[in-house]
C-alpha cells in the first residue's frame, strides 16, 4: 500500500522515506532540466537568487509538453536523472531536498543525498500521460525561452512513485539487483 506523503519534503519526512517505499506525493513541485538546472547553478556560484525557493523543495526531472485546450499541462514524463547529475549536489546544497526521474544516478549525487537527507523517486517512464493526471496546477515561473526546460511550479495531487535512494544512500537498483543474483543461485 502506497505511503501518502503531503509536501514540503522536510529532512525530517526524508528521513523516514526508505528504498522501494511506494508514496503518493502531494503537493507543490517544481520542474527543471538540465538547461534549467544549469542556469539556477551559474546564478548560485555568482551569489544570485534563484527563482525558486529551494528549502525542503522537491524537483521533477521534466519536460512538459504543451497542454492541450481543457488541460492544466500536457504530457509529463520523466527525464533520465543522470542528466542533472553535475547540478544535484548544489541544488542540495542550498535546501532542495526531493528529486523525481529515472535512471540511475552517480556516487557523487548519492553522496549529496546523504550529507543533505535528499530523496530521489522514480517515476514510470512511458506513462507521461498518466503523471500528466496527477498535475492540477502549473504555472511558468522562469526560463520561458528554454520551452519544455523552462522552470515551472506545479502543484500534483497523489502522483504515483517510489523511493529509488533513500536519505541513508540505500538504493532500490541495486537492492533488486542483489535479490536477483541470490534467486537465481
Amino acid at each position: 500500500m502506497a505511503r501518502k506523503i503531503n509536501l514540503p519534503l522536510t529532512e525530517e519526512l526524508a528521513k523516514t522515506l526508505k528504498a522501494g517505499d511506494e508514496v503518493l506525493l502531494t503537493g507543490t513541485i517544481y520542474t527543471s532540466r538540465d538547461a534549467g538546472h544549469k542556469r539556477m547553478c551559474e546564478a548560485l556560484e555568482k551569489g544570485e537568487e534563484i527563482p525558486m525557493d529551494p528549502k525542503d523543495a522537491t524537483i521533477y526531472y521534466v519536460g512538459p509538453t504543451p497542454a492541450k485546450p481543457g488541460q492544466v499541462i500536457g504530457s509529463a514524463g520523466p527525464t533520465t536523472s543522470g542528466r542533472m547529475d553535475a547540478y544535484a549536489p548544489k541544488m542540495m546544497s542550498v535546501g532542495a531536498r526531493g528529486m523525481i526521474g529515472k535512471g540511475a544516478r552517480l556516487p557523487e549525487v548519492i553522496d549529496a543525498m546523504k550529507k543533505y537527507n535528499g530523496v530521489y523517486f522514480g517515476a514510470i517512464g512511458g506513462a507521461g500521460a498518466l503523471l500528466a493526471k496527477c498535475i492540477k496546477k502549473a504555472e511558468l515561473i522562469a526560463y520561458e525561452d528554454l520551452g519544455a526546460e523552462a522552470l515551472r511550479k506545479l502543484y500534483v495531487e497523489d502522483m504515483p512513485l517510489v523511493v529509488i535512494i533513500d536519505s541513508e544512500g540505500n538504493n532500490l537498483y541495486e537492492q533488486g539487483r542483489q535479490t536477483y543474483l541470490e534467486n537465481r543461485k
